[in-house]
């Protein structure tokens, strides 16, 4: 998570002009449901846009596993995201080896740490598509 619970909160209540912007790039709200207990959860993450899709880096920093938001998407894949004052329906899903090296560039391109979190594990780090639902 890039920053704790306040500052969701102070995101969400603020339209994002609190934490939309963030250290030179752009956050978002992902809002989805808990693998095991059935609740909402949300985390800020960077974010840019493809199209209509939003696309996101499950980087957990580098580390072995993927971050629990992740493995929470994979289980249930329909989600919300809030980017600054506009909340979105999304399915989320994770980026096709064909697509993936176009999307990776787009992502390093805004957070180049993603490079050196990749270096730091043996597991392919997912790019994931929000793909809004109308």
């Amino acid at each position: 998570m890039l920053f704790g619970k306040e500052h969701v909160r102070r995101y969400v209540e603020t339209d994002g002009a609190e934490g939309h912007d963030w250290q030179g790039t752009t956050v978002l709200i992902l809002t989805m449901t808990g693998r095991r207990t059935g609740e909402k959860r949300s985390t800020p993450l960077i974010y840019q846009r493809h199209g209509n899709d939003h696309l996101v880096v499950a980087s957990h920093g580098g580390a072995d596993e993927n971050p629990l938001w992740y493995r929470n998407l994979e289980a249930h894949p329909d989600a919300e995201i809030q980017v600054k004052g506009d909340r979105l329906k999304v399915r989320a899903r994770t980026a096709t080896p064909e697509e993936k090296p176009e999307l990776w560039r787009i992502m390093t391109a805004t957070w180049p740490d993603y490079d050196e979190y990749q270096k730091k594990t043996d597991r392919d780090i997912p790019v994931v598509v929000l793909e809004p639902v109308t």
